[in-house]
């Protein structure tokens, strides 16, 4: 192991120490801000402890065992012994420096995942909204909370764009690379002669933000517009005016919300997912200043990018980023995204473990 992750290693060793000393303090049990900040700490700490201590014992077993190679009536026992530790060890260190890599702030955040159709006209609206299908159904396998925070229907089915909060354990850190652009290859419902058409739909998924810790929004800089609510082909789906558009001036950023017969719950989902959008924004401006010297494959939430291509008369799912393909496309549309998911986050681990050993 590098000396500078040993170092690291046992800077978070003594930390936990510190940690369980002030959590015996009669001044920190009082102080239940605190005393949550520390036990949530500790709760990080303890894993990557824990297997920095089975590394040290591992290393001790392993010396134990190259001593008693000068004994000959033991020779091939410790020849084992030494094997079998140093084979350990590596797995040990392996995982160490995953536990190590720098912990994405978001991860243990909510999320809006936006589906918005593009290229393709009612063939887009009608993909947006399997994708929708798509991502609602991984929730449910993930057993994640949904909820459908605004919406625009088509005329002929689908979405011209729909939003949904996503509440659940790491569902920023299973669903982050899905923003971009996502092509589908198929015959429409509506093409009399079979021809395959491509169309494309984007999908945009933001951390749930704390309004008052991550956004500061100065009132002067919104405008808040009331409508009534009306759904597909325009009809009026209530008699008062209880759908919001808010505009935040500065960045342009437009968020309407009419779910919701409440004028007043209606404002208040589309503030947050106003919050989201700026906040997501300004994320992905220092994610691109990042990538100006270091390109990451799967990191820059690119919007215009077309990071998936769906292809129905081939059964194919292709992640352009990763070039991964998966021929089982019924599965992934039914919302059976693991193998893309899991491909996304290790991919991006390597790229973590790179950059780590450059600098070290």
């Amino acid at each position: 192991m590098k000396p500078s992750i040993e170092a690291k290693l046992a800077q978070l060793s003594a930390r936990l120490e510190e940690i369980n000393r002030l959590l015996q303090s009669d001044q920190v049990t009082a102080d239940l801000d605190n005393y949550r900040r520390l036990t949530r700490e500790r709760a990080e700490l303890d894993p990557v402890v824990s297997l920095y201590t089975d590394y040290r014992n591992g290393w001790h077993d392993l010396l134990t065992a190259q001593e008693m190679m000068a004994d000959p009536e033991l020779k091939a026992f410790a020849e084992a012994e030494i094997k079998a530790t140093r084979e350990r060890l590596a797995t040990i260190e392996a995982d160490l420096q995953l536990k190590l890599l720098p912990r994405d702030p978001n991860d243990d955040r909510n999320i809006y995942l936006e589906v918005r159709a593009g290229t393709g006209g009612d063939e887009s609206a009608l993909f947006a909204g399997h994708l929708f299908r798509m991502y609602a159904r991984f929730a449910e396998r993930q057993r994640w909370v949904t909820a459908i925070v605004s919406q625009s229907p088509s005329e002929l089915g689908g979405y011209k764009e729909i939003i949904m909060k996503i509440s659940g354990e790491r569902a920023w850190s299973k669903l982050k690379f899905e923003s971009g652009g996502h092509r589908v290859q198929r015959v429409p419902a509506t093409e009399a002669q079979g021809r395959i058409h491509t169309s494309a739909c984007t999908v945009a998924v933001m951390a749930e933000a704390d309004e008052i810790a991550d956004v500061i929004i100065n009132p002067a800089e919104i405008r808040v517009d009331t409508y009534r609510a009306s759904g597909a082909g325009g009809q009026h789906i209530n008699k008062t005016d209880s759908a919001v558009r808010i505009t935040h001036l500065p960045t342009g950023i437009v968020v309407e919300c009419q779910d919701d017969r409440s004028q007043h719950k209606n404002k208040a989902q589309a503030m947050s997912v106003l919050v989201a959008r700026i906040r997501d924004q300004q994320t992905r401006e220092q994610s691109a200043k990042t990538a100006a010297t270091r390109k990451s494959l799967i990191g820059s939430g690119d919007r215009s990018e077309r990071i998936r291509t769906y292809n129905f008369p081939q059964g194919r799912v292709t992640d352009h980023r990763i070039n991964l393909t998966l021929h089982k496309i019924d599965a992934i549309m039914d919302g059976d995204l693991d193998a893309l998911t899991n491909a996304l986050v290790a991919e991006h681990q390597a790229e973590q473990l790179a950059a780590m050993a450059e600098e070290g």
